[in-house]
């Protein structure tokens, strides 16, 4: 590991008790600071209220942490948007922010959208499917940001276990992304997880950075904003476990492929040769290869939507 890396697991990597609530509230206090918390939302009705509910009474009705809680409805065909809705969210349908740039599939796709429908100086990004879900999620990594001005990205480290067993889960975290960032990223190789959903920034760096669609979101914001800002602007916050529901192997399969196919990119910014992905599943007649199209379309960074830039100017 690199003496740089070393250093910045001893200076950026903290701990949730490190940052007491009230410190945080002392904070946002005489900082003036707003948090949004966005929670990016397909077919979640099983959990996404749960969540929302835990968020609103922890941190805006017991304390005023939070100033607003924006679920993201990419498209559910379930009870998504109702069961958010009622739990206290602001629910916001994908296709209804900036209809005049037609929305493509993809988490990323929802997440930069979402910053045209937040205001807040501080968005907190949290998994809509995670379960026995904590406020501290949300504590812990907005509390760097309001405490230290020297900080400007906070990602989530915790345990994911899998099946019942300890640290088995991020599957694609250890095949694909750690592999990617410590050959080729290797100031980026402190981080526990690199592709986790759970993290926050201010909103001043999210406005500049370009966002991949689909699943390569999480590597590629974290590569970006590496270059655009350093290594001592990001940091992380053990916040436990979490739990959460896991993916099938060919799923995970195009996940791996449009994390590669953001890192490629951003290793040489070159052509795609073949955007696409082949799979196999067992059939009757034997193994039947089954082709999906890797995402390849990124967005600007926010700053360069007119749209956005009339709201800041209002």
């Amino acid at each position: 590991m690199l003496k740089d890396v070393e250093s910045w697991l001893s200076t950026r990597s903290w701990s949730l008790t490190d940052r007491p609530l009230h410190k945080l509230m002392a904070a946002k206090r005489s900082t003036g600071s707003t948090v949004s918390v966005v929670l990016p939302a397909l077919n979640e009705e099983e959990t996404v209220g749960e969540i929302v509910a835990i968020i609103r009474h922890d941190l805006m009705q017991q304390v005023p942490l939070v100033d607003e809680i924006v679920v993201v409805d990419s498209g559910s065909t379930d009870r998504t948007s109702a069961v958010a809705a009622a739990a206290g969210a602001r629910v916001v349908h994908r296709d209804d922010i900036l209809p005049r740039i037609p929305a493509v599939p993809g988490k990323g796709e929802v997440l930069w959208r979402s910053l045209l429908v937040t205001s807040g100086d501080i968005v907190c990004f949290i998994d809509a499917d995670l379960r026995e879900f904590s406020s501290d999620f949300v504590t812990g990594i907005v509390g760097p940001l309001l405490t230290d001005p020297g900080v400007d990205l906070v990602k989530a480290m915790y345990d994911r276990p899998l099946g019942g067993a300890s640290g088995q889960g991020g599957r694609v975290t250890e095949l694909m992304a750690r592999p990617l960032l410590n050959m080729h990223w290797p100031q980026l190789a402190g981080f526990v997880q690199p592709l986790g959903g759970e993290y926050a920034a201010r909103r001043s760096l999210l406005e500049q950075l370009p966002f991949p669609v689909g699943y390569g979101v999480e590597l590629g914001m974290l590569v970006d904003a590496l270059h655009l800002v350093g290594l001592d602007a990001l940091a992380q916050v053990d916040v436990g476990v979490r739990k959460h529901r896991h993916q099938d192997g060919q799923a995970l399969g195009r996940m791996a492929a449009a994390i590669y196919r953001t890192a490629q990119l951003r290793l040489a910014r070159g052509h795609l040769i073949r955007p696409a992905l082949t799979q196999f599943e067992r059939g009757r007649d034997g193994f039947q290869p089954r082709t999906y199209s890797v995402d390849t379309e990124e967005r600007p960074p926010m700053s360069e939507i007119s749209e956005y830039q009339r709201r800041k100017a209002a």
